[in-house]
């Protein structure tokens, strides 16, 4: 039996609503990886994509009710404490500090984000800070643009996951997880005409959209 420590990760987003394909890509790099929790952040004011819609309780209503039944996560609110943007490195440090030197600590970015890492906050101290688990996401690139960045990436790269449990941070595992082809961008159109999202949402999440009138006059 292995005596290596759990592997806990965070999972950023706007969740503007929360939707299957934040939910099943991360359940799946769940199984892959043997990641024991993880914790959803909302961010309050992201810096590299336009406002949310819903406020933010009615976001953290839509997170608590679509996770209600899923044990795997659990909410942190700390981001939307904050009137300034939500950077990244700084929530991980906060979370690094809390969560004590030698806990292996994930953070989830899709596929997309990994290609702009180098446009981020103080992207270079984030594996200082944690491991990246990289979701596949359809119709993006599989390796970086520029040769210095490709080497970092084979530099830091793990090829089995107890590298992600033996060390706090500094490796970058890029999942298998299935390609789910679905943003909250194309939820908020399909509501906004009046279609049909049940198959999109989890059921609660849908029911909430419904009785709050979200996302009718965007």
């Amino acid at each position: 039996m292995s005596t290596l420590p759990e592997l806990h990760a965070l999972f950023g987003g706007t969740f503007d609503p929360i939707h299957y394909g934040h939910l099943l890509p991360v359940s799946a790099l769940a199984e892959e990886t043997g990641l024991s929790r993880v914790t959803l952040l909302p961010n309050n004011v992201p810096p590299h994509r336009p406002q949310p819609q819903a406020t933010p309780a009615q976001r953290v209503a839509m997170v608590r009710l679509a996770i209600a039944d899923r044990p795997l996560f659990q909410l942190d609110t700390r981001e939307l404490d904050r009137d300034a943007p939500s950077w990244t490195v700084e929530t991980l440090a906060q979370l690094r500090a809390e969560r004590g030197d030698q806990q292996p600590l994930g953070f989830i970015i899709g596929q997309d984000s990994l290609l702009t890492l180098p446009r981020w906050h103080r992207w270079q101290a984030l594996l200082s800070l944690c491991h990246l688990l990289v979701l596949t996401r359809p119709g993006y690139a599989t390796t970086l643009p520029d040769a210095a960045q490709r080497r970092w990436l084979e530099a830091h790269r793990a090829t089995d996951v107890d590298q992600l449990r033996a060390a706090p941070a500094g490796r970058i595992w890029l999942a298998a997880t299935p390609e789910v082809d679905l943003s909250a961008t194309q939820i908020r159109e399909r509501l906004r005409h009046g279609q049909n999202c049940n198959q999109l949402l989890p059921p609660a999440v849908a029911a909430y959209i419904a009785r709050e009138g979200l996302y009718r006059d965007a």
